[in-house]
């Protein structure tokens, strides 16, 4: 087998981003716990009874259609559910209302998302920054929004930030190098890594992108991509 080159290596690289990166949707909102529509309904909500919540929500929306809170809500308990239609609908009720807080716009940017519409996620997390600019999931999430519609400037910009915001963060480190891995920067990449794996030698997805960046790859990647590693061999 013969020794992948830089760009090969690249490659391999920005798969690791599909392996290593946990899910967006575990950075999502839960509603602040000093905002209620309605008790019972709130109250449902927090115990997790999502199918009892979308009943109690949708029984307050009908006498108050203006409930702003109640719409958003409603829209977490749908998305909770997998329902990411009828959960972007009632967060985009709910900002119509004038609900302006960020971790609404949160909640629509990742369900955007989920619904594969990069270009509705940016705006809304665009938003959910300039709301809660102190919120680093906030920023990761919008890097990573970029990242997936080759934004990828603005996504090393936004996720320095929310490293800033959360340096002991280590998937948003992790993201950092594979920024910089498809920016080409690769004295980054490596730095990011090879960091990441002095201070938490435990945390694998560094010591998997660093071990690909520095060519040492083939049983690692052979062990995490299977045979869609051969293919960069060639």
């Amino acid at each position: 087998m013969q020794r992948l080159g830089a760009g090969s290596r690249l490659a391999l690289a920005a798969i690791a981003l599909a392996l290593f990166l946990p899910c967006v949707a575990s950075s999502w909102a839960a509603a602040s716990k000093e905002d209620i529509c309605n008790a019972d309904a709130d109250f449902a909500l927090g115990m997790a009874d999502y199918s009892g919540a979308i009943a109690l929500h949708r029984n307050v929306i009908r006498t108050q259609a203006d409930n702003a809170l109640a719409h958003y809500h409603l829209g977490f308990a749908y998305g909770m559910t997998g329902r990411r239609t009828d959960e972007i609908n009632e967060y985009l009720a709910a900002a119509r209302l004038g609900l302006d807080k960020w971790d609404l716009f949160l909640n629509l940017g990742l369900a955007y998302l989920g619904q594969k519409d990069r270009p509705n996620a940016i705006k809304a997390l665009q938003i959910a920054v300039l709301l809660g600019p102190q919120h680093s999931e906030a920023h990761y999430n919008l890097a990573i929004a970029y990242d997936e519609g080759h934004r990828l400037r603005e996504a090393l910009q936004e996720v320095i930030v929310s490293l800033h915001l959360a340096p002991e963060d280590s998937d948003e480190e992790n993201t950092k190098g594979i920024i910089c891995a498809e920016l080409g920067n690769l004295v980054c990449a490596r730095d990011t890594w090879q960091h990441l794996v002095e201070v938490m030698p435990g945390y694998a997805p560094a010591r998997v992108n660093l071990a690909i960046l520095n060519g040492s790859h083939k049983s690692l990647a052979s062990i995490a991509l299977g045979a869609d590693a051969l293919a960069f061999a060639h």
